[in-house]
């Protein structure tokens, strides 16, 4: 299954990538198991996306969470939350 991955604000600077285009491997097929693959590289992916950091999930622009399905060719941000005032 092929992705497109857009990180935002403080992901995108610690991550340093704006997006990717990604192959996954079988069994990745939830926006859960995408994290916990892009996790799984480590340093500082281990340490922007482990479960102690406020970071929302999207796909294809709708709130998305962990048990969300993800089929070939959908586009998965993934972005702090936002606060207004």
């Amino acid at each position: 299954m092929k992705l497109r991955v857009l990180y935002f604000a403080r992901l995108r600077e610690a991550l340093g990538v704006a997006e990717e285009n990604l192959e996954l491997p079988a069994g990745i097929d939830t926006a859960g198991a995408l994290v916990d693959w892009l996790r799984a590289r480590g340093g500082v992916w281990a340490e922007q996306l482990g479960p102690e950091k406020a970071y929302r999930t999207a796909v294809n622009q709708d709130l998305a969470g962990p048990q969300t399905p993800l089929n070939d060719g959908d586009e998965v941000a993934l972005f702090p939350p936002v606060t207004g005032g």
